[in-house]
């Protein structure tokens, strides 16, 4: 393959040329350091290639608490390596915030008009973690940083009271050494880093961050090279930040692609209704209800034919029970017109009478629905825990409120793909 069928492809990868060795070659420090650079771009291509980029572990953006602010009035955090934490960012989407290794980063040198006393401050931290960005660059923040954001902030998006938080791969030169031999272009025999230091760089802004819509992100190049952490609402630069207003969900989990889950439905699963209830849910004599599924991105809408949702009612009452019959419905929404969608809503269309003791099974066929790249719904509904999608205060609950990730709301999905979405609830006379 040629360097241009290589860039026509979109890899964004250099011609990988490695070091060929030979008797009495004459070797310089930029041979060595393209040695270095074929091993590196070779690591990276694999990486993002086969596995992908995102958010690996860690990297929980938290409040700190007026007591735990470790910097006092007027002070901003500094990394522990003392470098210039501000810079001019050239990632669209994102404004550079603070530097950080191994430590507390922060925008040293910003405007600090207004920034509080010190306890009364919207500052937050990131906690110690691992990611890879979509050039293939692991970013290691191994301690964790502290972060101010509103002096973060650039200073002409500080009109808004969102803001998302976070983080970039970056080098920097390190460890000055004075060269034994003068380079022979060079005026005088001035210190040379010797080493190159891998960090990352905290990221504030309060424009929402462009969202990376390719299907493939093997074989295209990416833009957007910052991965970002949280959604923060409702700033405000003289009060503490609520753990509630973090919302962690706009984060990237890692791999090659965001797969499309179930983030809503709404009724609640497992929950006893009323037969009243239960036929305004199911929109037996209602046009305007029925059952109402949301997915966390686009699907297509000629995907959803008939046979996708299944109801199925299983017959309880006094006597003998375990009789099954199947529900007749169609969907109410989306129309015909549109090509994709974010939610469903399915109706019974038939006028079955439900009864007390019968228990209505819900089946929604998530490999047979396809969002934009074409790519099964993820529905397998993990411990029945997809969320209404206008909440309500349950008691029924116990016990893990969020996935394993850590990031909640729950949704649908295993990171497998397809499966069936399977849920239930009761009936009772009154």
């Amino acid at each position: 393959m040629t360097d241009t069928e290589i860039g026509a492809m979109g890899f964004g990868t250099p011609p990988l040329r490695r070091l060929r060795y030979f008797h009495g070659q004459m070797l310089s420090a930029r041979d060595f350091q393209r040695e270095q650079d074929y091993y590196r771009e070779k690591l990276k291509l694999r990486l993002r290639g086969l596995l992908g980029y995102g958010v690996v572990c860690g990297l929980f953006v938290e409040p700190v608490r007026p007591d735990d602010d470790p910097h006092p009035a007027g002070e901003a955090a500094q990394g522990t390596a003392g470098a210039d934490a501000v810079e001019t960012g050239d990632d669209p989407g994102g404004a550079d915030a603070a530097e950080g290794v191994d430590g507390v980063g922060g925008p040293d040198g910003a405007d600090s008009a207004g920034a509080g006393d010190g306890r009364h401050r919207a500052v937050v931290r990131i906690g110690p973690g691992l990611a890879v960005d979509c050039d293939g660059n692991e970013i290691v923040v191994r301690d964790g940083c502290v972060v101010d954001l509103w002096r973060a902030l650039p200073p002409d998006e500080r009109d808004s009271d969102t803001v998302w938080v976070g983080v970039r791969y970056r080098e920097r030169p390190v460890e000055p050494t004075r060269a034994v031999y003068n380079d022979g272009c060079a005026e005088s025999s001035d210190c040379e880093f010797g080493w190159t230091e891998e960090c990352y760089v905290v990221r504030v802004t309060g424009r929402e961050p462009p969202a990376d819509e390719r299907c493939d992100t093997c074989c295209s190049r990416c833009l957007h090279t910052t991965l970002w952490l949280a959604r923060i609402d409702e700033v405000n630069r003289h009060r503490p930040v609520r753990g509630e207003r973090i919302h962690m969900n706009v984060r990237r989990p890692f791999g090659r692609h965001v797969p499309t889950v179930i983030t809503g439905i709404n009724w609640i699963h497992g929950h006893t209704y009323t037969v009243d209830e239960a036929r305004a849910l199911l929109g037996t004599h209602d046009e305007r209800g029925g059952l109402m599924v949301r997915f966390s991105g686009d699907v297509r809408v000629d995907t959803l034919r008939p046979g996708v949702v299944e109801i199925q009612v299983i017959e309880g009452g006094a006597g003998r029970n375990a009789s099954t019959w199947y529900m007749g419905g169609t969907f109410a929404e989306p129309d015909g017109n549109e090509e994709f969608t974010r939610r469903f809503r399915y109706r019974q269309t038939t006028r079955e009478v439900l009864q007390d003791g019968d228990r209505v099974m819900i089946g929604v066929r998530a490999a047979f629905i396809l969002d934009r790249c074409c790519r099964p719904v993820d529905g397998t509904h993990v411990g029945g825990r997809v969320p209404r999608i206008d909440p309500v205060e349950t008691a029924e609950r116990r016990g893990c409120d969020v996935p394993p990730s850590g990031i909640g709301p729950w949704t649908s999905g295993t990171g497998a793909g397809g499966d069936v979405f399977e849920s239930w609830f009761f009936v009772k006379e009154s």
